[in-house]
């Protein structure tokens, strides 16, 4: 069967080490962009150097069209969509008191209506394949909580509700949905960090480090891998240990 991946916002960081690792594990990987396209172009150039093959294809989560779009174009040109990496992400951080309503809006619009779409328009090309594969990129925010990000995390707790009622309405069809929960990473999204914001992460974190994006994606890779077949409805921390 021919495994045809779409990796939402895989043109930078998580998404685009997603995309080469799904490559090199044999898909066919659309990367998802809304802006970066010239960013897209390259992880599209490296899937490709790696001896892999796909297409950037432009993909708005917020925009209901520009989804099922995006999934039109990846099926014509691919095939059925059979794996999905719901990576694209909002965060801007901010005490709930003063947190402006437009941008809780933007946050929960990006990281779980988006997800929500993404995974309704890859369910058509999974159900007629009788097979597939879906991994919600949520966040270690989501287990433990972080002052601050009572936006983002609520919505990155809502993609775990989502996934488990999803693996549980589609796992007979022989389709698995799991989510993945990063640490701290050195990616734009966190640039805006302190020193001391920074520094109080990795005092919570046994492993005392960031993580890398080739860490992240090794584990995506496995869950939509054949030898993930029984792990469903999974949520696992990706955080050196910071949620234990």
């Amino acid at each position: 069967m021919k495994k045809v991946a779409v990796v939402t916002g895989g043109s930078r960081g998580i998404g685009r080490a997603c995309a080469i690792a799904l490559a090199e594990g044999g898909w066919h990987v659309a990367v998802g962009y809304r802006t970066r396209e010239a960013d897209a172009k390259e992880a599209l150039g490296a899937i490709e150097g790696a001896g892999g093959t796909g297409m950037a294809v432009h993909l708005d989560s917020l925009d209901e069209n520009s989804v099922a779009e995006a999934f039109r174009a990846v099926t014509e040109t691919l095939g059925d969509v059979t794996g999905l990496v719901n990576n694209a992400g909002f965060s801007q951080d901010g005490l709930l008191l003063k947190y402006p309503m437009e941008r809780f809006d933007r946050t929960v619009d990006t990281n779980v209506r988006g997800a929500f779409l993404c995974c309704r328009s890859a369910l058509r090309g999974m159900l007629r394949a009788k097979w597939g594969r879906i991994v919600n990129m949520s966040s270690a925010v989501a287990l433990r909580g972080n002052a601050g990000q009572t936006a983002y995390g609520a919505s990155k707790a809502a993609l775990v509700g989502l996934t488990k009622s999803l693996a549980r309405e589609v796992g007979a069809k022989d389709i698995t949905v799991n989510a993945v929960c990063p640490g701290l990473l050195d990616t734009e999204m966190t640039a805006h960090l302190t020193d001391g914001a920074r520094a109080y992460y990795l005092d919570q974190t046994p492993l005392g480090r960031t993580a890398r994006a080739q860490e992240v994606a090794a584990v995506v890779r496995f869950l939509m891998s054949d030898e993930a077949s029984y792990v469903n409805g999974a949520v696992v921390p990706v955080d050196g240990g910071l949620t234990s």
